[in-house]
Formats: C-alpha cells, structure tokens, sequence
C-alpha cells in the first residue's frame, strides 16, 4: 500500500462567499459552470494554491486568480470544460521568455497550474454545494481533488468528500479521510500523494470567515459594519438601548441583539468571535463588556477611547484586568489618521485584520506604551 504523504503546504483556503451569487445565479438556470482551482505555484504569483475561481458559461466569473490578467484566456478552457465535462488542468508560465506569448507583459515572474472542472445539477454542484452548507454552520471542513491519475476509473476532478458515500470508492480510505480532517483542523491546503500511487490529491480546506463582536451600536458602529462586510467578516451587534439595537441601521451584519451587557455570555457563544471591540460610548457598559470579556477565550479585545478613559476602566477592573493582558488593543485601531467615523472604522478594521491573519506579530502593546488615541 502506498505511504501517502503531504506536500507543499499552504495557508490559503478556498474563499467561497465571493462565488456564491453568480452560483446561485446559475443554479436557480440549472446552467452547468466551470470551477478552477489553483493547486500549485512557484515564484511570485498573485495568488496560492487553494484560491477559486467561478466560470459560467457566458463569460462571467467570480474570484481572481491572477488579478484579471489571465481570466480572459482562462474563460475560453472553461467553456471547453462546461462543453464536455472533462476536467482540464491548465498551466502558465510568466517567468521567462514565453510570458510574451500572452501579450501580457505582466512581469510576475511566477508559474501557477489550475485544475477546472465542470459543477452542475447530476452531483448537485460539488464541491461548493458542501462548501456551502459548512458555510452556513461555521464548520472547518475541507475536500480533495484529483489532480493526476493512472487509474481510468478515477479521472482527473474526481472528489473526496467527507461523507464516504459521495466519494469514489478509491477515496473511501482512512488516509484520505485523515488528510480532510487534517486540512480542516489546520486551515491549510495541500497535495497528498505518493510515486507508487495512481492517483494525486489536491487538498482543500475552506476558510471560515472572521467573526466580528460589536458592543455598542451607536451610529460610529455603522462604518464599522461596512468595512468588515466588504471583507466577508460576519458582524454581530450588541446594545442594550432599543433605539441602537435595530437591525434596520446594520442591514450587512449578521446579528443585532439587545443584550444588557452582563447577560452577554449567556446571550452569545462568546468563544466562536474571532475579536470583540468594545465601543458603546457609556462609561458602565463598557465596564460590564470588559469584565465578560476577561472570561471569554476572545483572542481580540479592542476598546475605544483615549488613554485615560483605559486606565480608569482597567483599574475599576480591579484584579481581572490582568485576564486581559496580552488580548487588549486599547485605545483600539491603527494610527491611520483622520477623527471622522469612516476613518476611525477604517483603523479598527485595519487592527483586527493585521490581528486575525499575523496575530504575534500584532500582540497588544502593555498599557501606557506609545499608541495613539483616535477618540481623545
């Protein structure tokens, strides 16, 4: 039996939510589409193994590979794909001399590989129908692709799934079911494969969007909202005035619950938000958020206003403000500049985004060390 192993580990996931409306598009038409998934590259490429791209018969695409340059080219072998149903896998090369081929002049001096393979209604679009669902519940999961086979009985875009009765039976392995579960626990895709086997597998883990806690929906958390939507972030509100917690002013977010603050941790799983930022601009209830939050495995805490704002709360903290160390951006954002609401928003945003994907590198500074405040 072959010993199968990994190779060529990357931390890009497949990001679905951009692909799913013209998905859902093509799916209510019944329409047949072309999914492409970029399963290797070397040098410097504009994406990594684990990125999508979503091609529908007409031309149109959700995702990016390359940043536009190649999609043209790439929608003619998709067509090709959707025609026949026969996976294709596609390489480019724009390291050299055959990069003029193109017409391009790119310069990105990177290869890439990408493996398109039809979806339509016979398996019910997968593996972005599973993609989906998973979605739907914030589960990690990951598939697998076939990227290379001997074996004429498992071609080239044949899925593993989770669920061994959607896979074929060369898949039903305890190995490759292994590698899925590893790839989900990890948030990483790989290949798995080995020189005596007849098959190579693509690994691919989907990303999970971060999720965002606002405490305080005040009109300034609005902004907030609409920055981390245009990322994919699923936002949820908590406030305990009536007249701030209205869904009706935060349509892009997830949730908006009014919640006194120290009912918060019965309210909410506080351990599924990826950060927490406390700005409800009253003195009591910022008091009341942090002391929850010094309880809950929240890796984030950001808390707004200035300095002596902080360390008045922290020392009404008493003894639990030491459960924040470490996790406290305080005054919360980056030094961006500029007092106005859109401004402010953008700094948080920036903070929890260099926090989520870098984390040590963006550890929370000791109190009193040199942060700017943006509220003063």
């Amino acid at each position: 039996m072959p010993l199968f192993s990994w190779h060529n580990r990357s931390r890009v996931q497949a990001t679905l939510a951009p692909l799913l409306p013209l998905l859902d598009r093509e799916r209510r038409a019944g329409r047949a589409l072309a999914l492409g998934v970029l399963v290797h590259t070397s040098g410097s490429t504009y994406q990594k193994p684990g990125a999508l791209i979503l091609i529908a018969a007409d031309g149109s695409y959700a995702g990016l590979l390359s940043g536009g340059c190649l999609e043209g080219d790439l929608r003619e072998h998709a067509r090709a794909v959707i025609d026949s149903g026969t996976a294709r896998s596609i390489q480019y090369d724009l390291s050299g001399p055959d990069e003029l081929l193109w017409g391009l002049g790119l310069g990105c001096e990177g290869a890439m590989r990408i493996l398109l393979l039809r979806v339509d209604a016979s398996d019910d679009y997968q593996p972005l129908s599973f993609f989906e669902s998973a979605l739907k519940t914030h589960q990690a999961v990951a598939v697998g692709v076939v990227c290379d086979s001997s074996d004429p009985a498992l071609p080239v875009g044949s899925l593993a799934l989770p669920s061994p009765a959607a896979s074929p039976s060369q898949l039903r392995t305890a190995t490759v079911r292994a590698a899925l579960l590893r790839a989900a626990r990890e948030g990483a895709s790989s290949w798995l494969r080995d020189a005596g086997a007849p098959f190579s597998l693509f690994v691919l883990s989907l990303a999970l969007p971060p999720r965002l806690l606002l405490l305080g929906a005040g009109p300034d958390a609005a902004p907030v909202v609409d920055f981390a939507a245009r990322l994919g972030w699923k936002v949820t509100l908590a406030d305990h005035r009536p007249a701030y917690a209205d869904a009706a002013h935060f349509p892009e977010a997830e949730q908006v619950l009014r919640s006194r603050p120290e009912d918060l941790a019965a309210t909410l799983d506080l351990g599924t938000f990826s950060a927490a930022v406390v700005m409800s601009h009253h003195l009591p209830s910022d008091l009341s958020y942090l002391r929850t939050l010094a309880a809950a495995p929240v890796p984030y805490v950001g808390l707004l206003g200035p300095a002596p704002r902080r360390e008045k709360l922290l020392a009404d903290l008493g003894a639990e403000a030491a459960r924040l160390r470490g996790r406290l951006h305080a005054p919360v954002g980056l030094a961006l500049g500029g007092r106005a609401p859109e401004a402010i928003a953008l700094a948080i945003v920036a903070e929890v985004h260099a926090f989520i994907h870098h984390g040590a590198a963006h550890q929370a500074p000791a109190a009193g060390q040199g942060r700017l405040a943006l509220v003063e």
